[in-house]
């Protein structure tokens, strides 16, 4: 039996998730506050975004407001991020 394990990161379930496909800066960031904002202390975010500058803008974001990224997966020009909502 071939089974691979998943880390933790990977099998972090997202309470919600943004699909900013298609959408360009500023919006992914815009966006992520938005949502980030109806979540709980504690709960995560996926943001799925195709837009270069989402990966920094999140980052920089995310240490400004107190909130983490937990995750930044890139895939095919695709970015999966998972951010925690401090």
């Amino acid at each position: 039996m071939n089974m691979k394990c998943e880390t933790s990161i990977a099998a972090t379930k997202a309470d919600r998730t943004l699909d900013a496909i298609g959408l360009y800066c500023p919006v992914p960031i815009l966006r992520t506050r938005e949502e980030i904002e109806e979540l709980e202390k504690g709960q995560v975010l996926e943001v799925l975004a195709d837009d270069p500058a989402a990966e920094e803008d999140i980052v920089r974001w995310a240490k400004r407001t107190g909130n983490e990224v937990l995750s930044i997966e890139k895939k095919e020009g695709r970015l999966r991020i998972l951010v925690k909502k401090g």
